[in-house]
């Protein structure tokens, strides 16, 4: 393996590049000037491609032994053409990438009713876009069992970081579920996330979902009290599940409406990860640190004249 594709090159796709660019020549895939210029500072080669335009796809064929698919599907439909376009123009030539990674989601799942899901859980997608991330793991496998090439889908819940946190909703005092109607929920750091899509070039199974998870079981009322308290920040307010409806809008309200306990087993058999983060305890920890360190560095910035 010595060139990776990397579809999708948003944050965790940039948190994983710096890693790969001392090991493989990495192709970026990218549709805004703005974002080549980042990418290059990282290291790969942009390709200037929309996966919403087919025809700009074409010199994908052959380009790579290895892609990473970070992509998201559109925006509307129950059908992801991203994903269709991306496999019609790998597949235009006998050259086929060895491996494909793709980041879908846990939300696959549906409500499971706060149960323990393991990756042999049958999905259940109760939302378009969940619909949607269903569609783009069944053509990937599709592809993957008529062309032989190696298809891992990481399945991933909510994704935190320092800068990914929400501390705005939480200053607006959005409220979040009363305990007697919360839900559970899961996440992941992005730094592990980009760490996991990584080592599955490596170590994951052809045609093998992984849940993307770490070790932690909260609630998301929880979730929240908890990032509110890692900033000195008052936790925000509780209400019932007929009260919340009519304040929050009907994307925030889906997020609620899905309640799992995802095992993560998996990844540590397999692909034997040991996380850096493995619980949202430690990561906030850590956040706490690099928002200090911000601080300090707007404190100790000279005024301007």
């Amino acid at each position: 393996m010595k060139r990776i594709l990397v579809v999708g090159c948003g944050d965790v796709a940039q948190r994983a590049i710096p890693w790969l660019v001392r090991r493989f020549r990495v192709f970026a895939l990218v549709r805004r000037p703005e974002a080549a210029d980042v990418l290059r500072r990282l290291g790969a080669v942009p390709l200037m491609a929309d996966l919403d335009d087919r025809r700009s796809l074409a010199r994908l064929a052959g380009i790579a032994d290895a892609v990473l698919h970070f992509a998201p599907p559109p925006a509307q439909g129950r059908t992801d053409t991203r994903t269709r376009h991306l496999i019609a123009a790998l597949a235009s030539r006998p050259s086929l990438p060895q491996h494909l990674i793709y980041i879908s989601t846990t939300g696959v799942y549906g409500d499971c009713g706060g149960a323990i899901v393991d990756e042999t859980r049958p999905c259940r997608p109760l939302t378009p876009r969940a619909a949607r991330r269903v569609d783009a793991e069944h053509q990937l496998r599709e592809f993957g069992r008529r062309r032989g090439v190696a298809v891992c889908i990481l399945r991933a819940p909510g994704i935190y970081a320092a800068d990914r946190l929400p501390l705005a909703r939480i200053r607006r005092g959005d409220p979040v579920l009363s305990a007697a109607d919360d839900v559970h929920t899961n996440h992941i750091h992005a730094d592990d996330l980009a760490r996991l899509a990584v080592l599955a070039l490596t170590r994951g199974r052809g045609g093998r979902a992984y849940n993307a998870v770490d070790d932690t079981t909260l609630r998301m009322g929880d979730y929240f009290d908890a990032v509110a308290d890692a900033f000195g920040l008052t936790r925000p307010p509780r209400m019932s599940r007929t009260e919340i409806a009519q304040v929050l809008p009907a994307m925030t309200l889906s997020f609620m409406s899905e309640s799992r306990r995802m095992d993560n087993r998996r990844i540590s058999r397999e692909l034997r990860v040991r996380l850096r983060y493995p619980t949202v305890g430690a990561g906030l920890l850590a956040a706490q640190g690099a928002h200090t360190l911000d601080q300090t560095h707007l404190t100790d910035a000279p005024e301007s004249s």
